[in-house]
Parts: structure tokens; C-alpha cells; sequence
């Protein structure tokens, strides 16, 4: 599988990596077993990027890594592991978001000990906090990397301006944000800071939360499914008009011989050297189509083909709630 750099420095990753949020039931009830088999499929095709964060089944899906490299020790040395912190609670239990050295700190310690190792590689602060400046942010994080806890950092849901500030603090490796043929947003300036300044841009949800896949979310399963039931992409309005949509691109793969999720995949990685997808899955048959798409190359015909049937703006509903919004970047 092609390799590309994970920010400035390294080191070298798969072009494809692995969204662990699958490892949690967020998504739908899954076991350790076969998160292990992912993980097993995961070595065996070359993918060596894993991305996670605390939040993710509160702790579990750190702790099924930390199992498997317990269980797997040449694959500590085959994985690059990313992790974020931020996402909290107040003493109300309201939601906030913690950017200060003592949370991130604290946060990171809890997760080494799930995941069992010394330091990450990549370490990301998860939301912005809006109440300090980013570049107070940008040194609190540097400062995980001064001690030896995480090899790079980077930061999740920002805003162009946003990353240029505090790359002016500490080197941000990566950025993470929603991106697919659905979700296009960082073309207007996220996707092009990340180049100039070398980052690497980490697109989630790559297969548009399953609507740019052969077999789309049912109408049922979305309502089991909170996250999704009060997005506005998945309400009873937009979501039959989103398969509608989209329709027109699985039928558009299956003429080229390929499953609707690895044109996606290959889409993604189409639009950057630096871009690095992180499809998350429970299902080995959805991943090996992701990994069928890092392994495919799109000519300029074949991007003029999907442009033609999913162009900017096709999507029905905004990628997220008003509660949803809470925490990510608006800046167009």
C-alpha cells in the first residue's frame, strides 16, 4: 500500500488509516473478537494507522488496542496510534472542552496506560477551547511532546485560520475533519493550509456515514442510532432524498467494476498526497473495500465521472445539528 508522511517529519504511514470509533458500540453493538480481526486484516493489507481517542466507548476502544498489541507484540511496531483529548464534563455534567497542559495531560496518562504504550505518535486535542487562545492550546500540547508522551501533535475540527495560528506555536502534524464526496467544506481552505504548512489532513467519515457505500444505513438502524437519528442528513426529509442522491454513484462503481465505498475511498485520497482517510468499520467485508480503494488509482476521466453524478453541494441536510455543532469550526 502507498505510503505517505505523517506531518512534517514523519514518520511513514499507510495511505489509508483505521477510525477505532468503531471499536465502541457507537455505531452498533460490536465484541473484542472482532475488533481483533480487523486488526488482524489491518496488518495482513498493510494498513498501519490507527486513530482513536478517549471518548470513544469511554476508554474501550484505547483498551481493545492496548489488548491486542498486549497479545500481538510485533504490532506495536507495525501501528502508528493517534488519540485525542478534550471532550469533557463540568460538574453539572454538561459537555466542555479542556485545552489546558493539566487536562490534556492527565487525559493522555489514562490513555498510554489503556493502549500500554510509552507515548503516541500522534496526539490531538479533540475541540477547540473556545475560552483560551489557540495558541495557549498549541503550547499545552507542545509541551506532552517536550515530556516524551506524544511524538507530534495535532488538532480536530478547526478552522484555517485557527491551524495557521497555532502551527506559529509548535509544529501541528495533522489535522482532523469530516471529508467525502458528501461533506466538502475543507476544499475551502483546510485541505490547502494543511499542504503549505506540510500537515497531514485526516479525513473521517470518508464514505459519508455509509451513504456512499453499496449498501447504505437502513431507515431502522438509523433510529437505533443516536448520533445519527438527530443528524440532519438522516432525518425523514433528507434521508430518502441522500440515497436518492446517491444511487446514481453506486451505479456509477459497479460500471467500474468496484464497490461504491472504495470510489469513495479512492475520491478522497484523490485530492491530495497529503490527504489520509480513516474509514471506520465492524465489518471485514466493508474494510477490504476500503482497502481495495487506497490500492486504486482514478484517472482525470474517471473524477470527471464522479463530479458528474455527486457535484459540490449534492448533499440534502447539513452535516451536523445545531447540538452537533457544538465544539467544530465554522469558517465558511
Amino acid at each position: 500500500m502507498k505510503q505517505i508522511k505523517l506531518g512534517q517529519s514523519g514518520p511513514m504511514v499507510s495511505c489509508l488509516g483505521y477510525g477505532a470509533m468503531s471499536f465502541s458500540d457507537f455505531y452498533g453493538a460490536t465484541t473484542d473478537e472482532n475488533s481483533f480481526a480487523i486488526l488482524d486484516e489491518a496488518m495482513a493489507a498493510g494498513v498501519t494507522h490507527l486513530d482513536t481517542a478517549n471518548v470513544y466507548g469511554m476508554g474501550r476502544s484505547e483498551r481493545v488496542i492496548g489488548d491486542y498489541l498486549k497479545a500481538r507484540p510485533d504490532a506495536r511496531n507495525h501501528f502508528t496510534i493517534a488519540t485525542k483529548a478534550a471532550i469533557t464534563r463540568d460538574g453539572e455534567g454538561n459537555r466542555i472542552f479542556r485545552n489546558d497542559l493539566e487536562h490534556l495531560e492527565a487525559e493522555l496518562d489514562a490513555s498510554l496506560k489503556r493502549l500500554g504504550v510509552e507515548a503516541v505518535d500522534l496526539f490531538y486535542a479533540h475541540r477547540r477551547d473556545k475560552s483560551r487562545p489557540i495558541e495557549e492550546s498549541a503550547e499545552a500540547l507542545g509541551a506532552l511532546v517536550r515530556k516524551g508522551k506524544a511524538k507530534a501533535i495535532g488538532l480536530s475540527e478547526i478552522s484555517p485560520t485557527t491551524l495557521a495560528r497555532a502551527h506559529a506555536v509548535h509544529p501541528i502534524a495533522a489535522v482532523q475533519s469530516e471529508y467525502s464526496l458528501s461533506t466538502r467544506s475543507p476544499d475551502l481552505g483546510l485541505v490547502q493550509g494543511c499542504a503549505r504548512i506540510g500537515a497531514t489532513f485526516v479525513a473521517f467519515s470518508p464514505v459519508g456515514r455509509s451513504f456512499l457505500t453499496d449498501t447504505p444505513l437502513s431507515w431502522e438502524t438509523v433510529q437505533d442510532l443516536p448520533f445519527l437519528a438527530a443528524n440532519p442528513r438522516f432525518s425523514a426529509e433528507t434521508y430518502p432524498a441522500n440515497i436518492a442522491a446517491t444511487d446514481a454513484f453506486r451505479a456509477l462503481a459497479a460500471e467500474m467494476g468496484t464497490s461504491a465505498a472504495a470510489l469513495a475511498i479512492a475520491w478522497t485520497l484523490a485530492q491530495g498526497d497529503h490527504v489520509l482517510p480513516i474509514p471506520g468499520t465492524r465489518s471485514l467485508t466493508h474494510f477490504r473495500q476500503h482497502i481495495a480503494g487506497a490500492n486504486m488509482t482514478l484517472t482525470t476521466t474517471d473524477l470527471a465521472a464522479i463530479e458528474a453524478v455527486l457535484p459540490a453541494g449534492w448533499a440534502h441536510g447539513d452535516r451536523y445539528s445545531d447540538e452537533q455543532w457544538i465544539g467544530p469550526e465554522r469558517y465558511c
